[in-house]
Parts: structure tokens; sequence; C-alpha cells
């Protein structure tokens, strides 16, 4: 862990803030909100169940103190309504906003519910928080903005032509901010997630990320679907790295506000070697999947490669990633092999 990061940690301790985090009951909206807790600060927590769930919330609380418990207020509302924005932003010193409708897949098959949300529901936020004059908003871009740009690694100033509805949306928030930034002096710091995974990620439904998903499986004994040749590779982050991505965003330097940031590892996994992870994290924990993965048709919308150059964030917020994909998976599949089964 950065000096940098332990540091800003301690000074929390200390000095109590209120934080906002939508999408609080979701995958990473949830990891925040217990660090956030173990630190003793105070949360509200906005979520209107849509991708989120209730256990996540539930098992938050078994795993802080009931006096940690009792410095969060929840909120059940949605993003798409101004007046639960307003109503969640009152009286909050920073905002972590991290609720939207992901998947690329999901896009494709609804767009109209997935702008609405990302973009409409952003706006709402942007304007409660403006409002509301907080001192620090952060919000999950996503890598998916870099489109059909070539270049590996990914650096934050050049991207190309999206490739899907959701990564549309996600690049509109960042014009939306760049515009509140000149228009209104309102600043904000976006973070560019690529491929988070952790516990608490839903391994169920249609638009399942691949971890959770070919977690839960393997442990159930059923076939892994590979899409296309297994050679499509991604940066995997693992959760607590992006969660150490926001806190330090939100206590940022003037110099580093009103900038996107990539978030990941700065590492290249393909599918097939994420297999062979996967296999292996479940054998330490007494899981064995012997059998081998089926390959299906690329999904359309899904880039072939996808790197992160992480210098900038290192530079401006102290960005330090404590674990790459496999100290990730052994730290998260007790979690997995707890909870999929």
């Amino acid at each position: 862990m950065s000096t940098h990061y332990q540091e800003l940690m301690a000074s929390l301790r200390t000095k109590p803030r209120t934080w906002l985090v939508t999408g609080c009951a979701g995958f990473i909206g949830s990891n925040i909100l217990e660090t956030l807790l173990t630190l003793d600060q105070n949360v509200v927590g906005l979520d209107n169940f849509a991708t989120g769930h209730q256990y996540n919330l539930d098992e938050v609380r078994q795993t802080v103190s009931a006096e940690q418990w009792a410095r969060f207020t929840f909120h059940e509302g949605d993003i798409r309504d101004l007046d639960a924005c307003r109503k969640a932003t009152a009286g909050v010193d920073f905002v972590l906003h991290q609720a939207a409708l992901g998947s690329v897949p999901r896009s494709l098959s609804d767009p109209i519910t997935t702008n609405d949300v990302n973009v409409g529901g952003f706006l709402n936020m942007l304007v409660a928080a403006r409002d509301a004059k907080v001192q620090a908003f952060v919000y999950a871009a996503s890598s998916s903005t870099y489109g059909d740009h070539p270049d590996l690694p990914k650096v934050e100033d050049r991207i190309g032509r999206p490739l899907s509805p959701y990564a549309i949306t996600k690049y509109v928030n960042e014009l939306y901010a760049d515009v509140f930034a000149r228009a209104y002096d309102f600043g904000s710091i976006g973070l560019r997630y690529f491929n988070v995974f952790g516990k608490r990620q839903d391994p169920n439904g249609a638009y399942a990320a691949v971890i959770p998903k070919w977690v839960a499986a393997m442990i159930r004994g059923e076939d892994v679907v590979v899409n296309g040749d297994g050679e499509t590779s991604r940066d995997f982050c693992f959760v607590e790295n992006a969660v150490q991505a926001n806190l330090l965003a939100a206590l940022a330097q003037p110099e580093g506000v009103n900038q996107v940031y990539n978030v990941a590892y700065n590492a290249r996994t393909s599918l097939n070697e994420l297999f062979e992870y996967l296999a292996r994290a479940l054998a330490n924990n007494g899981i064995v999947y012997d059998k081998q993965p089926v390959h299906a048709d690329f999904r359309a919308g899904d880039v072939r490669h996808s790197q992160a150059d992480i210098s900038k964030a290192r530079r401006l917020l102290g960005y330090d990633p404590l674990h790459d994909i496999v100290q990730g998976l052994e730290v998260a599949m007790p979690w997995y092999t707890q909870f999929l089964r």
C-alpha cells in the first residue's frame, strides 16, 4: 500500500466526513461502503435495486461494527428522479457516483433504458451535487470509451469510436463533467474502470461479468463458455484497487481534478489464461474443475484487447494498485466458494 494512501486513510479516521455512494447495494458500491464504514465515516447510500441487492448491504452490516453501521443512512431511489438525487446529496461532502446500468450486451438489447439511466441519471447527479456544493464528485467512467482505438496500453487522451450504446453513455458522462467544470466551475474526476472483479459481483443473469459467471459455473460443475478463441485479453482490476482510486480521487489535489483516469493494474490477461487462473485458485480452495471450456462466437460490441496505462493516476492521485489478477483471485476465491455455490 502506498504511503500516500496509508496517510489518507489515517487522516480519515481522525476526521469523519459525509459521503454519498450511489449504487451502494451493487458490486463496487458496496465495497466502497464497507471501506468507508470501517474508516468510521458517515455514509449516505442511494440505490433502486435494479442491479444491486439487499443482501450486499446485509453482508456489509455483518462485516462492520454496530457503531459503524449506525453511521449509514440508506435512501431507496432512482437516479432518474432528480428529487431523489437532491435528497440524497443534501449535506454531503463527497459524492462517489457508482450507479449505472452496466454491460455492453444489455445496452445493445435495450439502448433506451441504458441511456436514460447512464446519461439522464448522471446529469441529475451532477445538478444535485453542484447545487449542494459538494467538495468532490467522483464518478465511474469506463474503459469502453476507448472503443476501436488500437493502441496498447490505453492512454486517457487517445480514444476511438464507441462500439456500443453503453460506451457512448459513459463517454457522454465525461463530456457533461467537462462542461460542468467550464460552465459552472464544478469539479469532478472520472475513473475509467477496466474489468473490475471481486466479492459481491453478481454471477447471475445474462449480463453477468466473466469472472463471477465462470467461477459459479466451475463450482457447480457446469460448462464454461468462452466467447471467441480465448485470446481476447483484458486488464482485470481487483475491486480493492478501485476502492482505493475512489478515495484518492475524492481527496485529490486541485491539479488532479477535472480529469479522467484509468483504474486497472496495467497488465493483459487472455481469457484462456483467466480460465487457468480460476481453476488453480479453485483447486487451492478444495474445488477441482476438470472440464475444458466450450467456445462460442465472439460477442458483438466487444473490443479484442484492453490494457491500461495507469501512470497518470499514479502521478496525480498517488494510485498504487496492490493486487494483480492472481493475487486478487486468491483474496476473492474464499468468498466466491462460500457465496456462489
